[in-house]
């Protein structure tokens, strides 16, 4: 399957039940354009964050006046009031002193993740001019985490050479948690299989990474990831999962054979776990910027509703992908719900 059938496969996927998403930064054009291309292709109801003048113009040149995309302008004082107490009252006691809701709920990112938290929006996504940083301490801040749930990312990585590697892969956490510990770790492999299973349709095999291959370093680093490894498979023993594991034994089989026998796994891993935040962001870039693979991302996981993250150097076909992603997301979620509600 080549990128193109995976991405018209996510959007036709997301046309058939169009959520509403909300992009926090109507003033970019970039984000403007792949708004209009996700209204031709119905692959989401959207709603632009940001000045009506500047936006409609742009809408106006790219001819998709009429596609209706809503745009909200920034609130009035009146209406900063009334967000203000919403935010007040959803951060309840966690409201630090200090903390000063009226100039939080100016900012797009907040004004965002605060209507997805009050039910007005499906999801929200955000970052092609924010840190992943501020986008994520929003999205934290009001939408909150699942029960239970590590909130972590990864990237979806279309990979240029199929020789080694399944042309489809995750990587994870590249963009959120620095320093997981063992517990964070095996959160972050099966809360990415689950993202693999339900968003990609992909059967997961998960390889978590290391400088070591089953203690051929005995060190507190490897150390770290082979707990992780054995937290994960306590978990989901019906999963496909290896670690600690070096790069190569876990992704070419000959050198699993030699280094990692004892670790049976026919095919590639298709989703690799990174140990910390360093070796996921580096990763992730070698491979897409010297191996040629196409990184869509980061996807955030573990939120009560969805809020993604996009690179500011992303491309308006990053933002269409991240659209459609995002809205899927908020589709699947949705089905949980229904799944777990109780009866009346």
């Amino acid at each position: 399957m080549a990128q193109g059938d995976l991405l018209t496969g996510l959007f036709d996927r997301a046309a058939r039940h169009p959520r509403h998403v909300i992009l926090s930064e109507g003033h970019d054009a970039r984000v403007v354009a792949a708004a209009a291309e996700a209204a031709r292709r119905k692959i989401a109801h959207l709603t632009l964050l940001g000045q009506p003048d500047v936006i409609d113009a742009e809408l106006a040149r790219l001819g998709a006046s009429d596609l209706g995309i809503d745009i909200v302008p920034p609130p009035s004082a009146g209406e900063i009031d009334r967000l203000a107490t919403l935010y007040a009252d959803i951060r309840g006691p966690r409201l630090r002193k200090g903390e000063d809701p009226q100039s939080m709920v100016v900012r797009p990112l907040w004004q965002a993740a605060l209507m997805v938290r009050s039910g007005v929006a499906d999801a929200t996504l955000g970052g092609a001019t924010h840190t992943t940083a501020e986008t994520v301490r929003a999205a934290l801040t009001l939408i909150g985490s699942a029960d239970g749930e590590a909130v972590s990312s990864f990237f979806l990585m279309i990979m240029g050479d199929q020789s080694v590697t399944p042309r489809y892969m995750i990587f994870a956490d590249c963009a959120l948690i620095v320093a997981p510990t063992p517990d964070q770790l095996a959160r972050i492999g099966l809360g990415s299989a689950q993202s693999a299973a339900r968003l990609l349709g992909m059967t997961p095999r998960i390889a978590f990474l290391s400088f070591s291959t089953l203690g051929s370093a005995n060190h507190p680093r490897s150390r770290h990831v082979a707990e992780a490894t054995r937290l994960a498979r306590e978990e989901r023993p019906d999963l496909d999962i290896i670690g600690e594991v070096q790069l190569d034994a876990a992704i070419v089989k000959s050198v699993r054979l030699v280094k990692a026998s004892a670790m049976p796994m026919e095919e590639p891993p298709n989703i690799l776990v990174f140990p910390n935040l360093d070796a996921g962001n580096i990763g992730y870039k070698i491979a897409e910027r010297i191996g040629g693979a196409t990184a869509i991302g980061p996807i955030l996981q573990g939120l009560v509703k969805p809020a993604n993250d996009l690179s500011r150097g992303c491309s308006e076909q990053d933002i269409l992908s991240m659209i459609a992603i995002t809205a899927l997301q908020a589709s699947d979620q949705s089905v949980v719900d229904r799944r777990t509600a109780p009866s009346r």
